[in-house]
């Protein structure tokens, strides 16, 4: 178990948006393998197996004293950036409140969630005081291009953007900086967006050669591995977690 050298503590994980769907799936992974965690959300979830904050990510200030409590309160080293949101609109469709509530929850809270821990991030030690501290942003097989979800796609391209020049930033302190990207998951955001019996789900399901949406554990095992001591020489990476979507020839 990594732990914090300074304290001697163990080293915690946040995990935002850690209540629903993939989130849920991530801290349940964690905490099955002995890993401390904390989760962040907007609303209480009194089956959350582990501390939780609550706190609107989408709102700045909430977010930074959210995190700073936090920080004080545990010794929060490693980071994953699971928080998101999206509504479809077409081009032509697309509204300015609707662009910055996905900007804001998907890009935003991802910079000021990291800036609010870096210090954690960049004391984390391993038992053997080797740095060890992770930052891991969720994006999406959007990224590549997403019918009547342009802006959300954008967004999900941020944060491999994000990923990459942060790991080019933190690597010379032995932090890692990684990013999965899953395609359709059976979460509740999914079955809003893509209801059973709508051509759209259809349409999406036909686009995935491994023809079936995949599980929030699936996409926190690839999570895992990015938290693990075995990633310690992986860096500014993402993994595509989606059936074989990101190489089908078919368009979600």
């Amino acid at each position: 178990m990594t732990r914090d050298a300074s304290s001697g503590d163990a080293v915690h994980t946040l995990v935002t948006g850690a209540t629903r769907g993939i989130g849920r799936a991530i801290v349940e992974r964690l905490l099955a393998a002995g890993e401390p965690v904390v989760g962040v959300a907007r609303n209480p979830d009194p089956t959350f197996p582990a501390p939780l904050i609550c706190a609107d990510l989408a709102d700045p200030s909430a977010t930074a004293e959210a995190l700073t409590s936090a920080a004080a309160r545990w010794p929060i080293g490693r980071l994953v950036n699971n928080a998101g949101f999206n509504t479809l609109q077409p081009l032509g469709s697309i509204t300015g409140d609707a662009f910055e509530q996905i900007m804001a929850l998907n890009c935003r809270s991802a910079i000021d969630c990291t800036q609010a821990l870096l210090g954690g991030i960049r004391s984390a030690r391993d038992a053997q005081g080797r740095p060890a501290g992770r930052i891991v942003n969720i994006s999406s097989r959007s990224l590549l291009g997403r019918l009547d979800g342009s802006v959300y796609a954008a967004a999900k391209a941020a944060l491999v953007g994000f990923t990459r020049s942060w790991a080019l930033e933190l690597a010379r302190e032995g932090i890692t900086v990684n990013c999965v990207a899953p395609g359709p998951v059976a979460t509740e955001m999914f079955d809003r967006n893509n209801p059973p019996g709508d051509p759209r789900r259809e349409r999406m399901l036909g686009a995935v050669p491994m023809q079936r949406v995949g599980t929030p554990d699936e996409i926190a095992g690839a999570v895992g591995y990015f938290l693990s001591d075995s990633a310690g020489f992986t860096t500014g990476q993402t993994l595509f977690v989606c059936g074989g979507a990101s190489i089908s020839q078919i368009h979600l």
